[in-house]
């Protein structure tokens, strides 16, 4: 909310609001929606956004701060509200909510409802009587466990109808299909492989190997050599499977276990293993667009939202790296239980072989997250690729090899700060960051701070009697600015008054638009393009370093408030501190003893200063 906007009233709206469950919309000055929610009861839930400040974390200070008008929509249940709340965050796409990153429906295998079963990929689920198993994070995970399937247990490929006296094909003379369409399988024994393909998928591939260790030696009885070494071999990779597949509850436990990774520039990730019949019968990783500030709770609420309204099965208890908050179980709860038609329990191991098996899968999180952002910085051909599809979206003139980024981080108006980061050829270029503080802008006021700190770092540039050591000589190919067409017209107001002129646009993290000057529509990257990839990690990294230079200022300024009304402590004393300990963390942290080591601070005055902070 720009400064010297005065924030509407409220109060009488949310005195006025039900009481009953339903899903709120918060909106910025823009009428944009911003944030979508749900809740048991609307009204303590949207009041709760306006009252005191003291309890709410970082992100939700920066959300109520942008917030100049709501809606509420009024459901029966709270089952309903969360199917609602799911459906809107698809739509709108608000800045502040978590949301899994990558949209797509994930493939998963089905067994048909038909006389002669297929065994197919798929990423529609709809009730006809098929059997579903997932979900696949890709099409190739899906097709290597189809062509395994395959050699196991044999079945049709083909979606003619069986006669049983049409022409064989290819698949039965390479032993992948019993060709039911001639005949040379009865119904009986093709759908004892169908069977085994479905208790192989359920995680229960051991009770495949009685009956065909039984085939094997029936064939060997009979002399039928070929068929027995086939049979054979089919036993060896059942095996071989059943062997990577790790037990994990002799009590055959139905679960999945959810384990979440955050990395250092807003980006995350949930790992799921699969849990079936005591065994963990795979493991996906999905990746997730969260802010920096984002609780793990919430992402992993968001994540449990939004991932299973589209899974083909809900197990009776998902394990969670995390817990939630009491209320948002309790909906989620209901919820699941309604989709698996029985009793879902969501849990947070505190201790125990379970919390183990948690914590083993948010390490495999953390590996992936990091393994996903080495792949692409490591990659040559992609970041090339990234950079060239950018600069052919934004009809830039050369290739974008030095791009530099700007963002501002405040809560409130408080200890408002900036940073500049820069890419290098796609890689961040960490010698060549730049921090900020604000020191013309009163108040919140986003579109101001942007105009200050693009203006005093292309000033630098372009004087160079204050730019004696050549540290902002070097220009970017272009200039990404956090934010929509307000912060992009005052960095540009900017650049006019220094005189300068370099390509610029504007990231709107709603839609993940670009705005360019005087364009009145702006560029959308597709969603599967190397130059959305690079801009979104550029865009991530400018605001991780805002917003850890902002915590260390607010920490700093917050320290240093609360020693100011202990008599005895001066400027002198506070610098002492810092230099002694190094960081406020170090000094809350320390001991009465250890403070009372550092010149000029007593006993008593050490217990004073423990007691303030």
């Amino acid at each position: 909310m720009p400064a010297n906007t005065p924030r509407p009233d409220f109060s009488k709206r949310l005195s006025a609001l039900p009481t009953e469950p339903g899903v709120y919309l918060m909106k910025d000055e823009t009428g944009r929606i911003i944030y979508v929610g749900k809740a048991i009861a609307l009204r303590n839930r949207v009041r709760s956004y306006f009252q005191s400040q003291r309890g709410h974390d970082p992100k939700t200070r920066e959300l109520v701060a942008h917030i100049t008008d709501f809606e509420v929509i009024r459901t029966d249940t709270a089952t309903e509200a969360l199917i609602l709340e799911n459906e809107l965050i698809k739509r709108y796409l608000p800045k502040y909510n978590v949301m899994l990153k990558d949209s797509k429906t994930y493939p998963y295998l089905k067994i048909t409802e038909e006389e002669w079963p297929r065994i197919i990929s798929t990423r529609r689920i709809v009730q006809d009587g098929g059997r579903y198993y997932g979900p696949y994070t890709s099409a190739g995970k899906a097709y290597e466990t189809l062509n395994l399937l395959n050699r196991l247990f044999p079945y049709r490929k083909c979606e003619k109808k069986i006669t049983g006296h049409d022409e064989v094909c290819l698949y039965y003379h390479i032993h992948q299909c019993t060709a039911p369409c001639i005949s040379a399988v009865d119904r009986d024994t093709y759908m004892q492989s169908i069977e085994g393909a479905a208790l192989f998928l359920s995680g229960r591939g051991d009770e495949i190997l009685a009956p065909l260790e039984e085939e094997m030696q029936q064939a060997a009885d009979a002399w039928n050599f070929e068929r027995a070494a086939d049979v054979r071999d089919r036993i060896t990779a059942v095996k071989h499977v059943l062997e990577r597949q790790k037990i994990v509850s002799a009590g055959g436990q139905n679960a999945d276990v959810i384990g979440l990774a955050k990395g250092a520039g807003g980006d995350a990730g949930v790992q799921v293993s699969f849990i079936r019949n005591g065994k963990i019968l795979g493991s996906e990783f999905f990746p997730m667009q969260a802010g920096i500030e984002d609780p793990e709770s919430e992402i992993l609420s968001g994540f449990v939202s939004q991932f299973y309204a589209e899974a083909a099965m809900v197990p009776p208890t998902l394990y969670l790296h995390h817990a939630l908050p009491k209320e948002e179980t309790t909906i989620i709860e209901e919820w699941l239980r309604d989709r698996r038609g029985g009793k879902v329990e969501l849990v947070t191991p505190q201790r125990g072989e379970k919390r183990a098996l948690v914590e083993m899968v948010a390490k495999s999180a953390n590996e992936n997250l990091e393994q996903q952002r080495i792949k692409f910085l490591s990659d040559e051909q992609k970041l090339t690729a990234a950079m060239s599809e950018l600069a052919d979206a934004l009809d830039l003139p050369r290739l974008p090899r030095r791009i530099e980024c700007f963002d501002n981080s405040n809560i409130q108006g408080t200890n408002p700060v900036a940073s500049m980061i820069v890419f290098q050829d796609g890689r961040p270029a960490k010698k060549e960051y730049r921090r900020f503080n604000i020191k013309t802008v009163q108040g919140p006021d986003d579109f101001a701070s942007m105009k200050e700190v693009v203006g005093r770092r292309f000033r630098r540039a372009a004087d160079t009697d204050e730019d004696q050591d050549g540290k902002w000589a070097a220009l970017p190919d272009l200039v990404i600015i956090d934010g929509g067409k307000g912060q992009l017209n005052a960095a540009l107001e900017a650049l006019d008054e220094v005189g300068m002129t370099v390509p610029i646009t504007g990231l709107a993290k709603e839609n993940e638009e670009l705005f360019l000057p005087g364009q009145p529509d702006p560029v959308l990257l597709p969603r599967d393009s190397q130059a959305l990839y690079l801009v979104q990690r550029v865009r991530d990294e400018a605001h991780r370093f805002a917003i850890t230079f902002h915590r260390q200022r607010r920490s700093k300024t917050t320290f240093q408030s609360r020693l100011d009304d202990i008599p005895g402590v001066g400027p002198k004393r506070k610098k002492a501190l810092l230099r002694a300990f190094g960081s406020v963390k170090a000094i809350k942290d320390a001991p009465i003893e250890e403070l009372a080591k550092v010149d000029g601070i007593s006993a008593t005055l050490a217990e004073q200063i423990k007691a303030a902070i």
